[in-house]
């Protein structure tokens, strides 16, 4: 096994005063990316054209507070010690995807209820943009050596690794230690997803359902490759948070779908065109 030197600078910009780190830029990149499919598929839809823009600037900041907020619950201990603020210290790193997603969601659903709009319905069209903005936003981790897995066995080396780009090498050798790329490999689970809610649009699903999907198949990923991780929150000290979270979502999208085809909870398309009368 070969191992390169060279990595990449975190740093974009250090000019006197003024530091952008690549991990901003590539985050922000993201949020672009999905606003923009979002935006596109609103407008499709007959939606205000600044729907999602409207959206955004509620639910980016209470994203971020939500995702700290989750990391510091399930990494109290780190904190236990030192001073109250620390808790505050998003910059200092410790956020976590699954806070993020709860806060938004849950910033979603107020937002429609205040628009008069279904929520399955801004839920769908929002689906595959928030699945691009984490595709994209995972290379910040890239950047920053960060959510890898564990060491590169000789053996994974010689039969995928190696057949990595040399940047993507170079960047996860870490203090000599070469480490699989777990950042690299939710990136590309991620784009699968995304290819796939695309294609369930194309053929109308009932309303809600590309959300549930893009729930399920976003947890499916993330157990697996959770488990090569070496940053892992844990609940109790021995089950891995996200992995926890992963099979519950699961379960939960898959009984949500059996239960509102069973139960007739759905009478329209994801494009909004009419196909039962809904019981009351």
């Amino acid at each position: 096994m070969s191992l390169l030197n060279a990595y990449l600078d975190p740093i974009m910009i250090d000019v006197g005063p003024i530091t952008v780190y690549w991990y901003a830029v590539i985050i922000v990149a993201g949020v672009v990316a999905g606003l923009w499919l979002a935006t596109k598929e609103s407008v499709r839809l007959g939606l205000s054209n600044e729907l999602f823009s409207d959206l955004l600037m509620w639910a980016l900041p209470i994203a971020i507070i939500s995702a700290r907020l989750y990391y510091v619950l399930f990494e109290w201990r780190a904190f236990v010690g030192r001073e109250w603020w620390s808790i505050f210290a998003v910059w200092e790193g410790g956020i976590a995807i699954h806070g993020a997603l709860i806060g938004s969601v849950i910033t979603a659903y107020i937002f429609a209820q205040k628009r008069n709009i279904p929520f399955f319905k801004i839920a769908d069209i929002a689906a595959p943009g928030i699945i691009i903005g984490q595709a994209i936003g995972r290379w910040g981790n890239f950047m920053n050596q960060e959510a890898h897995g564990g060491p590169v066995s000789d053996a994974a080396y010689e039969n995928f690794i190696q057949y990595l780009p040399a940047f993507i090498e170079n960047q996860m050798v870490i203090d000599g230690v070469l480490y699989h790329p777990t950042f690299l490999y939710e990136s590309l689970w991620n784009i699968a997803v995304l290819a796939g809610l695309l294609i369930l649009r194309r053929y109308n699903p009932l309303r809600g359902e590309v959300f549930i999907h893009y729930v399920i198949w976003y947890s499916v990923g993330r157990f697996f490759i959770e488990g090569l991780r070496t940053d892992s929150l844990y609940i109790f000290g021995i089950l891995r948070t996200a992995q926890v979270i992963s099979i519950l979502l699961i379960i939960g999208g898959i009984l949500l779908l059996i239960y509102r085809r069973k139960s007739k909870q759905v009478d329209v398309h994801y494009n909004g065109k009419k196909i039962t009368q809904v019981k009351k």
